[in-house]
C-alpha cells in the first residue's frame, strides 16, 4: 500500500504543537488507555503471535504482554515524580537565580519494531514516547503480519490516531517514513538496516536509539553446577525458537568440562520439550522460509552433538548443539538468531576474555562461576550492552536498568525511567530577576583587573577535601565569637 508519509508526520506534529500530549494529566490518561488496550486485547495478541511465530502462550504472556503491562504500571506509579524539575547546584555568581533542569518532550517519534517480539518491541517504545509527552508514528514489522493487524485494528480505539499513528507495510513504507523529519527515531533490528536508518536520520540531524544484537557470549567456569547452568542457558537459547536478540549466542568453556555440559544440555532440552521437541506445544517456529534456510545453513559448522533435525514445511529447526566450531565458521560469524548453540573451548578465563574482546561488542554477556574474582574479571575487562552473572536475559527484565547496546550492538538505553529520559530533552533553565545589578556590574565593560579578579573568584571552584568542612565550620565559629566579643557583654552570658 502507498502512504502519504509527509501528511502522517505533519498531522502528528500539529497534534504535538497543540499540546495534546504534554501535561501530566494528558500523559496519565494516555497511559491508562494503553493499560486498557493491553488488558482488553490480551487474547488477540496471543492468537496473533501464535500465527506469526507459534509462540507458546506462557512466552507471549511473560515476555511480551505482561512485560508491557508492567511498564505502563511502572510509568503510572512514577511519572509525576519523573516530570518534576530537577534542582541543581549553582556557582556563587548565580545567587538570586533559580537554576534547574526541565524534562521536555522532543516532539514526534518514529518507532520501527521487530518481528521476534512483535508486541513488546512496539508497545515498550510507545509507552516511553507517551510518558515523555511525545507523539509517535509506529511501523511494526511486516514479517509478523498477524500481530501488526491487531495493532492496526484496535489501537486507534484507545489512542488518538492524530497523535499516535500506526503504519503497516514493508520496505517502501519504511523508506517513505525515513525520508521525513522526526525528532527521535527508535529502531530495533539488524546492524545493516540500522546503518540505513542512521543515514536517513543524519539528513535531518535526528537523534536515534538503535537496539540491535550481535553474538552474546556465555562463559562457563569449571566450578559450576552443570545441571543448573545447562537449564538456564538452554532456556535462554531456545525460547522463541532462539529468535531473541539477547540469547546466549555461543558458549566458551574449558575442554575438560565440555562433555559434561553437553550431556546436561541434552537433559535440559528433554526436560523442557520432551523426546521430540517438534511435538512440543512449548517450542516455537522460525518466522519465515528465508530465515529458516539461513538457520539451516549454519548446521554445517562444527560437529552436531544434539538436534540438527529440520522440517521446511513447518519451518522447524530442532534445539541444536554444535561443538568443535572454529572462529571463522558461519555459525560464529553472524548472530545465530535461531535454536542453534555453538560451543568453543578455551584454556582459561584470559583466553575467553581475549576472544570476546577480539569481536564486536555484544548486546549481552553472560558469566557462570561461583568465584567472584572470575565474574569481576570478565565484567571489568570486557564491554557489552548488558551483563548478567549466573543467569541469562534477566538484566532486560529489570525496569530500573537501561536496556540497550554499545558499538555494533546499538546505542542508547531505554525501559522505565530510562525511556522517559531517553525520549525527553533535558532543558537547562535559569530564572533570574532584575535585582542585584550592582553585583553583576563586574561582568560588564569597561574591564579592569579588579573586576576580573572579583568575577573569577565568584565563578571559581575548589577541589573538595576532608578539611574543607572543618575550615567552613571554623570560620563560622570565629565569626560568631568575634561578633559576641565586639557587640555583646560577654559577662552577662554567664
Amino acid at each position: 500500500m502507498s502512504i502519504d508519509a509527509a501528511k502522517i508526520v505533519a498531522t502528528c506534529r500539529e497534534s504535538f504543537n497543540k499540546g495534546c500530549t504534554r501535561s501530566y494529566e494528558q500523559r496519565k490518561q494516555l497511559l491508562e488507555s494503553m493499560l486498557n488496550f493491553i488488558k482488553d486485547h490480551q487474547q488477540d495478541m496471543i492468537d496473533a503471535m501464535t500465527k506469526d511465530l507459534r509462540k507458546p502462550r506462557s512466552e507471549a504472556m511473560g515476555m511480551e504482554i505482561s512485560f508491557a503491562e508492567n511498564e505502563v504500571i511502572h510509568a503510572l506509579n512514577h511519572l509525576k515524580e519523573w516530570m518534576k524539575d530537577e534542582k541543581t547546584s549553582k556557582p556563587m555568581a548565580m545567587v538570586g537565580k533559580d537554576v534547574y533542569i526541565k524534562s521536555e518532550p522532543v516532539g514526534v517519534m518514529l518507532i520501527i519494531g521487530a518481528w521476534n517480539y512483535p508486541v513488546q518491541l512496539i508497545l515498550h517504545p510507545l509507552i516511553g514516547a507517551i510518558m515523555a509527552g511525545n507523539t509517535a508514528v509506529m511501523k511494526p514489522s511486516e514479517l509478523s503480519p498477524a500481530t501488526a493487524a491487531v495493532f492496526e485494528k484496535f489501537l486507534p480505539k484507545y489512542l488518538d490516531k492524530d497523535c499516535y499513528t500506526l503504519v503497516n507495510g514493508g520496505i517502501p513504507e519504511t523508506t517513505a517514513l525515513l525520508a521525513q523529519r522526526f525528532d527521535h527515531i527508535l529502531y530495533t533490528g539488524s546492524s545493516p538496516v540500522a546503518k540505513i536508518v542512521m543515514a536517513a536520520a543524519a539528513k535531518h540531524l535526528t537523534p536515534v536509539t538503535l537496539e540491535l544484537g550481535g553474538k552474546s557470549p556465555a562463559f562457563v567456569d569449571k566450578d559450576c553446577n552443570m545441571y543448573t547452568v545447562a537449564r538456564r542457558i538452554a532456556w535462554g537459547r531456545f525460547i522463541n525458537s532462539g529468535q531473541t536478540c539477547i540469547a546466549p549466542d555461543y558458549v566458551l568453556l574449558e575442554r575438560e568440562t565440555r562433555d559434561k555440559f553437553v550431556e546436561a544440555l541434552k537433559d535440559a532440552v528433554k526436560e523442557f520439550y520432551g523426546e521430540n521437541p517438534q511435538d512440543s506445544k512449548d517450542f516455537g517456529r522460525i518466522i519465515n522460509e528465508r530465515h529458516f534456510k539461513r538457520v539451516v545453513s549454519l548446521l554445517d559448522s562444527g560437529k552436531c552433538v544434539m538436534g540438527g533435525q529440520t522440517d521446511e514445511k513447518e519451518k522447524y529447526v530442532a534445539p541444536t548443539v554444535l561443538v568443535d566450531v572454529k572462529p571463522d565458521d558461519p555459525v560464529m560469524t553472524d548472530e545465530v538468531f535461531g535454536p542453534v548453540l555453538p560451543i568453543m573451548t578455551v584454556s582459561d578465563v584470559d583466553e575467553a576474555v581475549n576472544f570476546i574482546n577480539s569481536r564486536e561488542k555484544p548486546l549481552a554477556m553472560y558469566v557462570f562461576s561461583n568465584k567472584k574474582q572470575v565474574v569481576d574479571s570478565i565484567l571489568n575487562r570486557t564491554s557489552s550492552g548488558g551483563f548478567t552473572a549466573n543467569d541469562v536475559l534477566m538484566h532486560a527484565a529489570v525496569d530500573t536498568l537501561p536496556f540497550g547496546g554499545i558499538g555494533n550492538s546499538g546505542m542508547g538505553g531505554y525501559h522505565g525511567k530510562h525511556s522517559f529520559d531517553r525520549f525527553s530533552h533535558k532543558r537547562a533553565v535559569v530564572i533570574g530577576d532584575q535585582s542585584l545589578e550592582s553585583l553583576l556590574a563586574i561582568r560588564y565593560p569597561p574591564y579592569s583587573k579588579k573586576k576580573e579578579s572579583w568575577f573569577l573568584w565568584l565563578m571559581s571552584k575548589s577541589r573538595k577535601s576532608k578539611a574543607f568542612p572543618v575550615l567552613i565550620y571554623g570560620a563560622l565559629l570565629c565569626a560568631i565569637v568575634g561578633f559576641l566579643l565586639k557587640y555583646c557583654d560577654v559577662t552577662k552570658i554567664y
